[in-house]
């Protein structure tokens, strides 16, 4: 507010001004951090006194840089202002080429054209590739803006005009000798390109995050230096709506983590009209990132505003300005001109004075800050410079900016895919493009000399800075594996000793933590469930990280089991944020390709929370090529017995199987857990495939037996025979049964035994992988595993597991021809109560399995 403002309406306004001037002359004499400690012992002692005050997160809606605090642009800005309209132009012709083909294929032109500034003052000065000399930054890209990043590839030589010619067409390309380009940034379809999986709105900036936090994990560890080095995030003022997009900022700023700046690509729009219509989207987010404890940087308006502003001390544009909501700020931008100056600047003489040498072109083509490459150099500057706070820069932008009446500004702007001939030559006037009108009306891609000024400095700028962006790269060091019986000869050879699935888990987790070699690269995560899960034990030997160590002495300090965290910790304990522990855990699943160095996390959580909660995140972690152990604990519907409905897990398995790279294991035993868990770190970090491992555990005590080595095939493929009960003339009948609810098959088979039946047991640790190996060796012509395991059995099979029924329904297709097929589960919502309970209402415990399979296939009782 205006200080004149306020001095008209206050009671005493001779005092009123002499605070003013007093505050005015101590920082023209002093400074602004002299003036800041002033107001800040101002604001310390109204609270002391509790006046009730405090102040607005809200500054006024102008540049936070001012003009004269800008540094020099240290680029050519004319090369620059080229070459991000050549970016626009290749964005825009190959998404509108595409349509105009086949119509169906959709794309996205206005959010780049929104946000190319953005894009190419990163790339020309700040976003730095992994090198000799440099371990690269990292930077999430808007997933709408794709096609700019690929124009920017074509340029440099990365991308032929065939590949821009087959964007969203990746089945047709090789075909054509081309690459078909992904929509949005997928590293499992472009594995050397895309870094980061962007393209589900919110996943962007909570993992931008956590890896940022990661970096420093890794170097307050010893394990890897990542100083100098930045986590970018470029995301859309709509995409900020999301949960997952404001779930983690305050832990950004807990953790001061300075190594990570947002930029909020601010066009006001989102899929079809207005953020905030009736308000103002950068105030909301300034009040947002401010109070979470973020440095905010707006950056509003261009250059040619400067000279507005200086011209105006009375403040009336700067008012005009914020009292403008961003519904009619988008009129604004949608309009000429001559509707500027009438109905913006014509609001009153003041302002219709500031405009009134300058002509209907000058005003139509007044910046946005976003637009501006010396404002937004200036901006990136700052952020990077900017020391103890996570930075989030507020670019003020038009959507579509450049598409005039074709876009610019409009309700309909995001899915505008398609520009008619007097459309595209006026594009191609607007950014005074080399292109003739046949060219521009026939959406010619368009690319200058190898020998050029453009391609010459473009090509300098990228070296400068350690290579092209985005650039995935995947060597690493193979981290080396201890033999299985070194740190789980516990639970291959059990000799009948009760224990929980979990329990041997974390015994096992302990054991390999003390390895020389893997235990260092082990990541430990936990969403609030440590003691839950029985890994209290780890708090002493590996430590909970923390990044100032521990200020407190625990109140359990002197307990075996106390609470330890460290600067140096190895557990990533999350709290009660299943949407941060899984960021952390893709962020751990990933370091092989974003840091060159392997590590693997290992997160345990309840089983419900997991696909059910977070599953868009595991799914984009899929993406991303992660490499990781998900522990889904206290996992089946009947195994969580008091939680109830929202606690009982009976879906999980039936998701993980959706996902390609995803191998789901459901065992009983701890020998089966072992060998699984054996099994996925060596294909993980010996073998270094794309595959990450969902394995569930239960929290139920029963006896452990030994695992013969004649099982351990049969464990990894998904079954394998594991008991032989009752007369070999009885009919015959084979039960299968995973996790928890295998004990129940096993006393279903002895009750069926006693009464005379012959009954096989299988164990099956995967129904997914059995179903997913079958369907390979289909398509290969040979028989499959289950025929194998099954060969060794007889009569009709009954399954049951403690999931819904679709999931042992997997099977049926590739069941041997002759062999009744039945399957048990536990469809329906949980309940609380017993386990013995919860069985028998599912119809899933040893009487009822036993009871069905007389039903079925016996004859009855």
């Amino acid at each position: 507010m205006n200080p004149h403002d306020l001095i008209a309406s206050d009671p005493d306004p001779q005092e009123t001004a002499e605070w003013h001037e007093a505050f005015l002359s101590l920082l023209r004499t002093e400074g602004p951090t002299r003036a800041r400690q002033m107001l800040d012992g101002l604001v310390a002692l109204a609270g002391q006194h509790r006046v009730g005050w405090r102040p607005s997160l809200n500054t006024p809606y102008v540049n936070t840089i001012a003009a004269e605090q800008q540094p020099p642009f240290p680029g050519d800005l004319a090369i620059e202002e080229r070459l991000a309209s050549l970016m626009r132009w290749n964005a825009l012709a190959m998404v509108a080429r595409a349509n105009q083909a086949y119509g169906e294929l959709g794309g996205h032109i206005a959010s780049y054209a929104s946000a190319a500034d953005l894009f190419e003052t990163g790339f020309n000065h700040f976003f730095r590739a992994r090198s000799a000399t440099h371990g690269g930054d990292l930077v999430f890209f808007q997933p709408h803006s794709a096609p700019g990043v690929y124009a920017r590839a074509f340029l440099e030589g990365r991308l032929s005009e065939d590949d821009l010619r087959h964007y969203r067409q990746e089945i047709v390309a090789p075909a054509h000798g081309a690459r078909g380009l992904s929509s949005y940034p997928h590293p499992w379809l472009m594995p050397d390109f895309w870094q980061f999986p962007t393209g589900s709105m919110g996943i962007g900036p909570i993992s931008s995050i956590y890896h940022a936090r990661f970096m420093r994990y890794l170097s307050h560890r010893g394990l890897l230096d990542t100083g100098g080095r930045t986590v970018w995030g470029v995301f859309g003022d709509g995409e900020m709506d999301e949960p997952e997009s404001m779930s983690a900022l305050t832990l950004a700023a807990r953790e001061k983590l300075d190594n990570l700046v947002w930029v909020v690509n601010c066009n006001l729009q989102r899929l079809d009209g207005p953020v905030r219509g009736n308000d103002r989207i950068i105030d909301e987010l300034e009040r947002l990132f401010a109070g979470a404890g973020w440095n905010v940087i707006k950056l509003l308006w261009g250059s040619d505003w400067d000279g507005l502003f200086a011209s105006d001390p009375g403040g009336a544009l700067a008012r005009a300005l914020g009292d403008t909501v961003d519904g009619q700020m988008q009129t604004f931008a949608a309009k000429d001109g001559r509707f500027n100056r009438e109905n913006f600047f014509g609001q009153n003489p003041a302002l219709a004075a500031l405009v009134q040498g300058l002509s209907d072109e000058q005003i139509d083509r007044l910046k946005r800050g976003g637009h501006d490459l010396v404002k937004i150099h200036a901006a990136y500057a700052a952020a990077v410079a900017h020391r103890g706070q996570p930075t989030v820069i507020l670019a003020h932008t038009k959507k579509g900016y450049g598409m005039g009446s074709a876009g610019q500004g409009r309700m309909t702007t995001h899915s505008q895919k398609k520009l008619d001939a007097e459309d595209l030559l006026a594009f191609r006037d607007r950014f005074a493009l080399p292109l003739s009108d046949e060219q521009a009306t026939g959406l010619a891609f368009y690319k200058p000399a190898e020998d050029s000024a453009e391609l010459r400095y473009l090509r300098e700028k990228r070296a400068a800075l350690g290579g092209s962006m985005p650039r995935r790269e995947t060597a690493c060091a193979v981290v080396p594996v201890p033999e299985v019986n070194a740190y789980a000869g516990f639970a291959l050879n059990a000799a009948g000793k009760e224990m929980s699935t979990t329990m041997a888990f974390v015994r096992l987790l302990g054991n390999l933590l003390k390895d020389g070699a893997l235990g260092p690269r082990l990541v430990p995560i936990v969403a609030d469930e440590a003691r839950t899960f029985g890994m209290a034990n780890l708090f002493k030997q590996v430590g909970i990280y923390s990044s100032v160590g521990q200020r407190y002495a625990p109140e359990d300090i002197g307990s075996v089991l106390s609470y330890r965290e460290a600067l140096d910790g190895q557990i990533l304990e999350e709290g009660i944020s299943e949407a941060g522990a899984i960021a952390s855990w893709t962020a751990a699943a990933t370091s092989y390709s974003v840091h060159g160095l392997a590590m693997l996390p290992f997160y345990i959580y309840y089983s419900m929370f997991g696909f059910q909660r977070v599953g868009d995140a595991i799914w984009a972690a899929a993406d991303q090529s992660a490499r990781g152990f998900l522990l889904g604990a206290t996992s089946g519907r009947t195994t969580l017995g008091g939680e109830g409905l929202q606690h009982q897990d009976g879906s999980s398995h039936l998701v993980a199987a959706t996902i390609p790279n995803c191998k789901a294991y459901d065992p009983a035993f701890a020998g089966e857990l072992a060998l699984i868990v054996d099994a996925g770190m060596r294909e993980m970090l010996v073998e270094q495939r794309d595959v990450f491992y969902y394995v569930t555990l239960m929290n139920e005590n029963y006896a452990q037996p030994d695992l013969p080595g004649a099982a351990r095939e049969g464990v990894l493929k998904g079954g394998y025979v594991v008991g032989r009960f009752g007369p070999a003339d009885g009919a015959p009948i084979t039960l299968l049964g995973s996790g928890a609810i295998l004990t129940e098959v096993l006393r279903a088979a002895d009750a069926l035994a006693r009464e005379g039946h012959r009954v096989h047991v299988c164990s099956i640790t995967s129904w997914s992988e059995l179903a997913r190996e079958a369907q390979a060796a289909d398509a290969e012509g040979r028989a499959p595993w289950l025929h194998a395991m099954l060969a060794e059995t007889a009569g009709p099979v009954l399954a049951a597991s403690d999931y819904v029924r679709a999931v042992p329904e997997a099977l049926r297709a590739w069941l041997p021809p002759g062999r009744a097929y039945r399957t048990l589960g536990t469809d329906g919502f949980g309940r609380s109560d017993t386990r013995a309970a919860l069985r028998a209402f599912f119809q899933v415990d040893a009487a009822s399995i036993a009871d069905a399979a007389q039903a079925y296939f016996l004859g009855g009782k």
